[in-house]
């Protein structure tokens, strides 16, 4: 677990002081310390930088400006179009759209064409495509084919990981990419697939070492079965489309692992760049919280009592304590059970309330990583006990792209 230093506290108050909370910080020792180990652990492949896990151009520009860092992985069409027309030259959008009026932009505009690649898993979506296009150009679309990653055991009657692609078999992902190949207007450049269930679940939880064990036993599992199945998908879409670009894998949890798959040749990641609340239970890398945010004291309940501004910023998953932003600086914090995390106020529990003025700061970590950018309009970047920069997140920027 990553456990605050004490100093760190009071580093951030004197760094935010002529600022009013709420707001959020990057602390840039920590972000740029973090892109180092992930291409450490990435042994030389490139890693393609999820951009729904930064949401903040101005960090999405500094880590690609750094070794071993290549191309973007969009989340939404527009958001795609938005960084290519913005400069980013290699976005693969990670998750099919049906944005009928983005797939026209696109198509119609050779310079996108070129810098955006879509996620198709299914030939409707080629068909929704070239309807939203018809007339609008003919331009050639980047297309990326999707391989279900989930486990399944039993004969197929227990399945763990996301539900996400229905090609399993890498004979259903070589049928697409050959009715990809026969469609005028596209073109097969790349492969993805994201192990979820090994890169985005912690094997080290707290106070729970059977279900630790159980987790690294899964994983381990999935990590052999999906690599035999990987190599084998992507040597049969290979035979289809020989001069293919990239195979996409991977995710922060799972860096070292994934690049470890000949048949891999870049790796995906983006949260181990903030390092956020659901990344410190894993037994495979140990990451620096960069991405804080602090909500003002406002009441003084009683003893060991304080009461924040806001602070109810859950993220996205399965509805779970885990999904609530951690109480982070001072240590020692917790919610009250019958009030959580508040849209409007946050009563927090603990001796060192009794520390807390009226107008001090607590300091948070979100449970994930760029779901904290939705929350604020701009990241203050503090070096050492100083802001040296204030930059927009994409809803500082007007962006809510979902």
């Amino acid at each position: 677990m990553n456990l605050p230093a004490g100093g760190d506290r009071a580093r951030y108050d004197r760094a935010t002081a002529h600022l009013d909370a709420p707001l959020a910080i990057v602390d840039l020792a920590a972000f740029d310390a973090n892109a180092d180990d992930l291409v450490r652990r990435a042994g030389g492949k490139p890693i393609r930088v999820a951009s729904k896990s930064v949401r903040c151009r101005a960090l999405l520009e500094r880590v690609l400006a750094r070794p071993g860092f290549a191309g973007i992985m969009s989340y939404t069409l527009a958001e795609s179009i938005w960084l290519a027309r913005s400069g980013f030259e290699d976005v693969l959008l990670a998750y099919p759209s049906a944005d009928r009026a983005g797939f026209a932009e696109l198509a119609g505009d050779p310079k996108l064409a070129a810098a955006v690649t879509v996620m198709v898993d299914d030939p409707a979506q080629l068909e929704l495509i070239d309807t939203s296009r018809d007339g609008a150009g003919p331009h050639e679309i980047r297309v990326c084919l999707e391989l279900d990653t989930a486990l399944h055991l039993f004969g197929g009657r227990f399945r763990v990981g996301a539900r996400r692609s229905p090609l399993r078999d890498p004979a259903a992902l070589a049928d697409l990419a050959r009715t990809v190949c026969a469609r005028p207007g596209f073109r097969v450049v790349g492969t993805m697939g994201y192990e979820g269930h090994v890169a985005g679940v912690g094997d080290a939880l707290a106070g729970r070492p059977f279900r630790s064990r159980a987790i690294r036993l899964m994983q381990a599992t999935a990590r052999k079965e999906l690599a035999a199945r990987r190599a084998e998908a992507v040597r049969a879409v290979r035979a289809v489309v020989p001069d293919l670009e990239f195979v996409n894998g991977g995710g922060t949890g799972s860096v070292q692992q994934t690049a470890a798959e000949d048949a891999v040749t870049e790796i995906a990641a983006g949260s181990g760049l903030y390092v956020p609340r659901l990344f410190d239970n894993y037994t495979s890398f140990r990451g620096r919280p960069a991405a804080l945010f602090a909500q003002p004291v406002v009441r003084r309940p009683g003893v060991g009592v304080v009461t924040v501004l806001g602070g109810g910023y859950p993220a996205s998953g399965a509805a779970g304590a885990d999904r609530l932003p951690e109480p982070y600086l001072p240590q020692g914090l917790r919610y009250d059970s019958q009030e959580g995390a508040g849209e409007v106020q946050t009563p927090l529990l603990g001796s060192p309330a009794d520390d807390l003025l009226i107008g001090d700061r607590v300091w948070f970590r979100h449970a994930k990583a760029g779901e904290l950018c939705e929350r604020f309009e701009s990241l203050h970047l503090v070096e050492g006990d100083r802001v040296t920069a204030t930059v927009p997140t994409y809803r500082g920027e007007g962006r809510t792209f979902l």
